[in-house]
């Protein structure tokens, strides 16, 4: 169950689980303190600036980029300072250029939070009560309209955080400007309406804080990072799937032992390996063919390539981990720095750490629906599978599933053209002065569909490895089934006990998808808590 208490913002703390309870969940957010003080004090030094406090050698006004200085290529164009404050609200209008279908409600709650939080660092130069306003949008659920495609993912993700950027800011020369939209109990509303209907009223920004708004890939984050909590529960069911397929096709157990897995030590082996030993455990089919010393690839081979998944998520995690507490600003308000210029220019903002993540991802997940079709292949064709019925046809109703194998194949073909990297290529924007960009925001789009594909692709497997037990089980009633595999089918079974005998394969994967990924009978925790598995995930927190 989802906790009441606030996840508190400090810049350095977030965790991915608060996240999702946060996305999926309305977790409160709250702002910390000390987060808030140093926010003030990065404040103080740009509105001093903006003051013209701070000189040069010559004792002119320094000029500090995106406080009194255009963006990108006008980098070197100073503004005068009483249109500061038209700039930041212009720096979001000309940057609004996003387009597509827009981001799901999850993932754009995942992005203001994650904007906020990497604000509340207080290198930004922006007031407390930017970051407090964020909040309350997540909290009193309003939600923005984020188009997906028109970022690059450098300087951040420019497109989509400046339509956030706009619900929220105010243009005092034109009160009944509109500002963005949102989707607000249900609706999707102009952003001036919607706000109005939560109470909430748009803020009039200040310089460098439209900037401040908008540098950072927090749109490709909080996609990479829905989908990195996500994979680890589709990787525990991917193992189960396969530990199912294994014991219907009378697999051999020794390619699982830790003594073979300890001569080539990858953790991600080792764990597959041993949670299929514990998921097959006590199983009368396994070694139950007399003299079989040994199983196809895509069955032997189980523990390297959904191992070498393990690793690809874990090394993905740890970069999503990292980003949810970064500052991606530019420039950054470093006040400890020596020297009274404290902006200092980088490119913290570029996608690349987090768009290389999400391309190895979908790289990991495109070979774990691809194994996974093969196992299927096998238990739907009669020559393959040790004397299971040709397409698991029920002897009662006829019906085979041999077209959910078209159905898998159809999915692992084109998470193949999905996998490409996003991140090798790049086309300079911005008058050259972006010139070398990460495309970390179509990397993160694909990778969640090929999350999505692949969900799909172990449900049909495990749709059919339950059938294939269920028909072996029919022959002889009184065989014994793993320690996780045996409650695993009975829940499958469930899953599908409300369909006629009639259910065509698509209405008996959709039921067995919606078990696995929406809530109902969950055969991966039931298999988890019936057998003795290692690094299994609890699953999402809705």
């Amino acid at each position: 169950m989802m906790r009441e208490s606030p996840v508190v913002l400090r810049g350095a703390s977030l965790h991915l689980e608060e996240l999702v309870e946060v996305a999926r969940g309305r977790r409160p957010v709250g702002l910390g303190e000390a987060a808030r003080a140093e926010m003030s004090r990065s404040r103080a030094w740009v509105e001093s600036v903006v003051r013209g406090e701070l000189v040069d050698a010559s004792g002119q006004s320094r000029a500090i980029y995106g406080v009194n200085t255009g963006y990108g290529s006008l980098a070197r164009v100073r503004i005068p300072a009483e249109s500061l404050n038209t700039l930041s609200r212009n720096l979001l209008r000309s940057h609004a250029a996003g387009v597509g279908e827009p981001a799901a409600l999850d993932v754009a709650r995942a992005t203001v939070l994650l904007r906020a939080n990497a604000l509340a660092r207080g290198v930004s130069g922006c007031r407390p009560e930017l970051v407090e306003l964020l909040i309350e949008l997540l909290n009193r659920g309003v939600t923005p309209v984020l188009p997906t495609q028109g970022s690059c993912g450098s300087s951040g993700d420019l497109a989509p955080l400046s339509h956030l950027g706009l619900l929220i800011a105010h243009d005092p020369a034109d009160p009944e400007a509109e500002t963005g939209e949102a989707y607000f109990e249900g609706e999707r509303l102009s952003g001036r309406e919607a706000l109005r209907r939560a109470g909430l009223a748009p803020l009039a920004l200040g310089p460098k804080e439209g900037l401040a708004l908008t540098n950072g890939a927090q749109l490709t984050t909080a996609i990479t990072a829905l989908a990195i909590y996500d994979a680890e529960r589709l990787l525990a069911a991917a193992e189960l799937a396969a530990a199912m397929s294994i014991e219907a096709l009378r697999g051999v157990r020794r390619a699982f032992l830790p003594l073979v897995h300890a001569q080539r030590p990858y953790p991600g082996a080792q764990t597959t390996a041993a949670n299929l030993l514990a998921l097959l455990d006590g199983s009368a089919l396994m070694d139950a063919v007399p003299g079989k010393v040994q199983d196809a690839y895509s069955l032997r081979c189980t523990p390297a390539v959904l191992g070498a998944a393990r690793d690809a998520a874990r090394f993905v995690r740890g970069q999503v981990e990292v980003e949810l507490n970064a500052a991606t600003d530019n420039p950054l308000i470093l006040l400890d720095a020596e020297g009274d210029d404290k902006a200092f220019s980088a490119g913290l903002f570029h996608g690349e750490p987090v768009g290389m993540a999400a391309d190895f991802l979908k790289i990991a997940l495109a070979e774990v629906a691809s194994l996974s079709e093969r196992r299927l292949y096998r238990l739907l064709t009669a020559a393959l599978s040790d004397h299971l019925p040709s397409s698991l046809r029920e002897a009662r109703s006829g019906l085979g599933l041999l077209a959910l194998q078209t159905t898998a194949a159809a999915l692992v073909s084109e998470n193949k053209a999905l996998a490409w990297p996003a991140s090798v290529d790049s086309i300079p924007t911005c008058e050259d002065q972006e010139d070398h960009v990460a495309m970390s925001t179509t990397a993160a789009r694909r990778a969640s569909d090929v999350l999505n594909n692949t969900q799909w692709v172990i449900s049909v497997e495990l749709l059919c490895s339950a059938r294939a037990l269920s028909l072996r089980l029919r022959g002889e009633p009184d065989l014994k089934l793993g320690a996780g595999t045996g409650p695993a089918r009975a829940l499958v079974e469930r899953a599908l006990a409300h369909l006629n005998e009639d259910a065509t394969p698509a209405e008996q994967v959709a039921a067995v998808h919606e078990a696995l990924w929406r809530g109902g009978p969950d055969p991966v925790r039931a298999a988890a808590a019936a057998a003795t598995v290692s690094g299994w995930p609890q699953g999402r927190t809705e």
